[in-house]
């Protein structure tokens, strides 16, 4: 299967000097889906930063063969599609149709190729009626969806997610999951929602102290109890119940 993340060796340290990742070794496929999960502070989101270039540690990340550098950047933002955990971060123009055609028009496309990605897009995630509406006026629960349709606009292959379940309603939360189990693409989300992933991810990485200490099939990882104790997190709900019964 052909890698579309490699990771070799990456270690970052922020200004005050607290290690935020060591010795990070990874590869992703093309269209698995991956679920980062670990206590609080434990590097999830700054390893996302790194996939797009926002953050550039030591060591070696490659996007699809291509190595995080300056002249890679541009295409490689046009690649890589990150989804912020706060929409509000992500949606700041005047319309929902400019928040999402915001990335096709700065590539340069063709206003009526932009038209084209900005429908599809907001289609995907069952918000083209909002086309026309200020996203300020949206619940989070849509905007959250926006802010995906922000990133699906720009054809990315993969995609990155920081806790996209948090601070969703039960319905909210329930129709993001079923639109996001039909995106083809490559799928990384951190979260700290064990049954989120459980439900969407075929593979799960556990962060802890900046560094992968567990890495396989979500049904092996997400049932060994003593392993996800000893990192602060739970068995998910379904896993849980079934040893009760």
């Amino acid at each position: 299967m052909k890698k579309v993340i490699e990771i070799r060796n990456l270690r970052y340290v922020y200004p005050d000097g607290t290690e935020a990742l060591s010795q990070i070794n990874l590869k992703i496929s093309k269209g698995e889906a991956v679920a980062l999960v670990g206590p609080n502070g434990a590097g999830k989101t700054t390893l996302l930063l790194h996939l797009n270039g926002i953050l550039n540690g030591e060591g070696e990340v490659k996007i699809l063969g291509l190595p995080i550098t300056k002249e890679n950047l541009r295409e490689i933002r046009s690649k890589v599609g990150l989804v912020f955990q706060d929409p509000d971060d992500q949606l700041f123009l005047a319309t929902v149709f400019d928040d999402v055609a915001f990335g096709p028009l700065n590539l340069g496309l063709p206003t009526e190729e932009v038209r084209e990605r900005v429908k599809k897009a907001l289609d995907e995630v069952g918000m083209l009626e909002a086309v026309s509406k200020s996203a300020h006026h949206l619940s989070f629960g849509e905007k959250k969806r926006v802010a995906i349709a922000t990133v699906l606009s720009m054809n990315s292959e993969i995609l990155a997610f920081d806790e996209p379940t948090s601070n969703l309603d039960p319905r909210s939360r329930r129709h993001l999951i079923e639109i996001l189990k039909t995106f083809p693409q490559t799928k990384i989300f951190a979260t700290h929602d064990i049954n989120f992933a459980w439900e969407v991810c075929h593979r799960a990485i556990i962060l802890d102290g900046g560094k992968i200490v567990a890495d396989g099939p979500v049904k092996k990882i997400f049932t060994d109890q003593e392993l996800l104790e000893r990192h602060g997190l739970e068995l998910p709900s379904r896993v849980s119940t079934n040893l009760l019964t």
